[in-house]
């Protein structure tokens, strides 16, 4: 049976975030799976209920329909928050855990500090606009977000790296009552990482205006068995340095994957 590996987009992302990885990388013998979370893209469906419980038992229903016992979940941002609430709800099933760009409540500083604070208007907002769901208000038609075309598009100088986090271009692509809730759950507390006891990479950009790196590390050490390795980069790690972060999981698995087959 192959070894398995899925890979978890941020807020106002899709699948595509993965598309340069899954092209480039030399993982030929997992199966490597990247699905639209609950609220995005193909998963976008307007009524739909959004939360932690929830896009953990989806991607738990996801290992059971490709026969996976247990997989390493890898995460961007909101994606690596949830790769942890995964493991720390569905611990069987993760063999490992690779975190790209992980954001510890206690590290938070400028706009995403911002938002912590603000997280029960945010909570208020999912529940307006999905009520307004409920009765069929809602956007027929959201533009479709190519997030390989995106980084192609930045790395050449065609469009700027601050159009990511814009809420201007987020909502062309994501509901409002997904963004909201999505932006929520960036900020929730984190599980008691202290019983995660699976391997870890975190991939830590240097120069991040979201989170403290020296705050993130801190939090990091908490994970008892937690590899760092930090990066030139802003944020968008997957965007910025897309053949280190590559470079840097392949790595890891090879030393890891002894302990991550299903």
């Amino acid at each position: 049976m192959s070894r398995t590996l899925v890979l978890l987009h941020g807020v106002a992302s899709n699948s595509t975030r993965w598309a340069e990885f899954r092209e480039s990388t030399r993982l030929n013998d997992w199966e490597i799976l990247a699905p639209d979370l609950r609220g995005n893209a193909s998963a976008a469906a307007p009524r739909t209920p959004l939360g932690m419980e929830l896009w953990c038992a989806d991607i738990a229903a996801l290992l059971d329909a490709h026969g996976a016992a247990r997989a390493v979940i890898v995460g961007h941002c909101l994606g690596a928050s949830i790769a942890l609430q995964f493991a720390g709800r569905y611990p069987a099933r993760v063999g490992g855990l690779v975190l790209v760009e992980p954001m510890p409540p206690e590290a938070l500083i400028g706009m995403m500090r911002t938002l912590a604070r603000l997280r029960p208007l945010l909570y208020a907002l999912y529940g307006a606009a999905r009520m307004a769901n409920t009765i069929g208000i809602y956007r027929r038609r959201l533009e479709t977000l190519d997030l390989r075309e995106w980084d192609r598009a930045i790395r050449s100088g065609k469009v700027r790296l601050s159009a990511f986090a814009s809420l201007a271009v987020d909502l062309r692509s994501t509901p409002l009552a997904a963004y909201t809730r999505m932006l929520s759950a960036t900020v929730e507390p984190w599980p008691e990482v202290r019983k995660i006891a699976v391997p870890v990479l975190a991939l830590l950009s240097t120069q991040s205006s979201f989170t403290d790196l020296v705050l993130t590390r801190r939090a990091l050490d908490a994970l008892p068995n937690c590899e760092v390795v930090e990066l030139d980069a802003v944020h968008w790690i997957p965007t910025e340095q897309p053949d280190a972060m590559r470079a840097a999981i392949e790595d890891w698995l090879a030393r890891r994957a002894p302990g991550t087959a299903p």
